[in-house]
């Protein structure tokens, strides 16, 4: 009997992508088809699929549109040279395989080919945004256990009284630090390797904070490279796309949408680069630059539709939204210009794109879809621990038992927070879902946000979609307001677009259409003008604005209410005017 040749590990990634390439658009196939890739015991994303496909080829892989509409196009084979030429130069300076690397530059061509560098040395690289505080940096340097860093040189003051025994690299001339620029004048050959673990560290990236202090979430050489396959199919990712991704570098969003799932596509990572978001400049580069799927968060869909729209989408194939979810005013103003569904979908630093409305499928007002093939995902009631078996609502979890090849080998140097993590079985993601009949969910919100009033359960998103849909309101977080009757009462906490004032006359406007949007039980009690709260990634804190809650109650009844405005301080029966007598 003649023995069958065993596949490479390129050959097993391929076979899996093209699985779900051939169902990009009939969910039930792909869900029965797709099974994970045995990629065996050494892979290694830059060298066994980015130069395999990369190397020779002229296609760009990396566009990055400037401000001033100035561009800059790379293709695969220059990102494959580059990256073999930092990869030698820090190679030469002492970083090697299991080295921990903080990597801090924006959205710049140092950025990509400095990530390929670290895989192809078999480094582990720490991802951390630009807006990082010094305090914050030392902390990620000292429980990542960083051995080297690589930033811009208006940054490396960040740096002051860590440089001690980090290997130093900017981009750029600064004193005492290695020009990463130097690597240019390297022959590019290719870089050996490194003989890594498919399940050695690769990624470690800290969480945005929103409820605590941030937990250091370490991937492998398997869990986000390949776990993006999963990503890759809800995008709607084929070869040859442009592929336009609004996040910032740092999170962990941006490996998704602009590394991992359009280069395992083979597609072109477009980056429209600005300092302040002009969301007619972006329309111009969707269009110009040929844009086939865009992704991004809720807030730049809301400022997209109050741009002009008119213009159409040029080559947009895909629209997707991500980071939290969408309302259905957003959805329908794209699809009534357009012609076009925002999908979005669920995921976290923990793991890959998870749950997600998938290209050619209906899309349910409201839900975040299904789950994705090959991610094992369950509901699980939060007060038996049972698992919950057609319609209903539980935490979204991950099994265990299904060994899911997308999640996280865990948070580096906290045993409680990953036994807390994994108990009973289960990965716990903290969110919320309810399931329908025909097995699509719908985001609740997170299990420390949930709350009761007057014995009703309250999910502030649902609120929250009916105040942003209000003309005055730009964004809106709900938190309960202890109440001495009701238990607690839903308070939104609302920033106004630009021109609108926060007058009482603006707050009884707000509340009058939450009150015609939502049943009694539900009600908006409570309303504050503020600039929100947000983590350095851009999500709402919510903690902090349940702790003000708190303080205001405790400071007792005589006190002055700030801003604050209460339903009852007006009229709110249909046609009523003004205050409340």
């Amino acid at each position: 009997m003649i023995p069958i040749a065993a596949t490479t590990p390129t050959e097993e990634l391929r076979r899996a992508r093209e699985t779900l390439l051939r169902n990009r658009t009939a969910y039930d196939a792909a869900v029965a088809d797709f099974r994970w890739p045995d990629v065996g015991p050494h892979f290694n994303f830059a060298h066994d699929w980015f130069d395999a496909f990369g190397r020779g080829n002229d296609r760009p892989g990396l566009v990055i549109v400037e401000e001033d509409g100035s561009r800059a196009a790379y293709s695969f084979a220059e990102l494959v040279d580059r990256s073999d030429q930092v990869a030698a130069a820090m190679a030469a300076h002492g970083v090697g395989r299991g080295d921990a690397v903080l990597v801090m530059l924006g959205n710049q061509v140092e950025l990509w080919e400095t990530m390929l560098a670290l895989l192809k040395l078999g480094a582990v690289v720490m991802p951390t945004t630009t807006a990082v505080t010094p305090a914050e940096l030392a902390d990620r340097v000292e429980r990542g256990d960083a051995r080297a860093v690589v930033c811009n040189p208006a940054d490396t003051g960040k740096l002051a009284g860590l440089e001690r025994g980090l290997l130093r690299f900017a981009v750029g001339e600064v004193d005492g630090w290695v020009d990463h620029r130097a690597a240019y004048d390297l022959e590019p050959r290719p870089v050996p390797h490194p003989g890594n673990g498919s399940d050695d560290r690769l990624l470690l990236y800290f969480t945005s904070g929103t409820t605590s202090r941030p937990k250091l979430v370490e991937h492998t050489h398997r869990s986000y490279p390949v776990g993006h396959l999963t990503t890759m199919y809800w995008l709607g990712l084929r070869p040859g796309d442009v592929h336009l991704n609004v996040s910032s570098p740092g999170w962990a969003k941006h490996a998704w949408s602009s590394f991992f799932a359009p280069w395992l596509a083979e597609a072109t990572v477009l980056v429209s680069n600005y300092r302040r978001f002009d969301p007619e400049a972006m329309l111009r580069v969707l269009r110009e630059e040929r844009v086939t799927t865009f992704c991004a968060p809720p807030t730049v869909w809301r400022m997209l539709i109050n741009a002009d729209l008119t213009g159409g989408p040029g080559s947009l194939r895909e629209a997707i939204g991500a980071g939290e979810p969408l309302n259905a005013e957003v959805i329908r103003q794209v699809r009534d210009h357009w012609g076009l569904t925002i999908r979005d979908g669920f995921g976290q630093t923990e793991c890959t794109a998870s749950v997600g409305n998938t290209p050619g499928q209906p899309v349910r007002a409201g839900s975040m879809g299904r789950p994705l093939p090959g991610v094992p995902v369950v509901l699980v009631d939060q007060v038996t621990g049972q698992v919950v078996e057609g319609a209903g609502e539980g935490e979204i979890c991950l099994d265990l038992s299904a060994a899911p090849v997308n999640l996280m080998s865990g948070y580096q140097g906290d045993p409680e927070r990953n036994a807390e993590a994994m108990h009973g079985g289960w990965y716990h993601t903290g969110d919320v879902a309810a399931r329908a009949d025909d097995g699509y969910l719908t985001y609740v919100g997170r299990t420390d946000d949930v709350f009761k009033a007057s014995d009703y359960k309250v999910s502030p998103f649902e609120l929250e979609s009916v105040l942003i849909e209000h003309p005055a309101v730009a964004e809106a977080a709900v938190v309960p307001a202890p109440d001495p009757v009701r238990l607690a009462v839903p308070k939104a906490y609302v920033t106004l677009v630009p021109g609108q004032q926060p007058t009482a006359e603006t707050a009884r406007s707000i509340l009058a259409h939450a009150r015609e949007q939502l049943p009694p039980y539900l009600r908006v009690r409570r309303l504050e003008f503020i600039e929100l709260p947000k983590t350095t990634s851009g999500k709402i804190r919510r903690v902090d604005l349940r702790a003000r809650e708190v303080e205001l109650a405790q400071a007792g009844p005589g006190t002055p209410r700030t801003t604050e405005h209460r339903d009852d301080d007006f009229d709110l029966r249909a046609g009523g005017v003004g205050a409340a007598h």
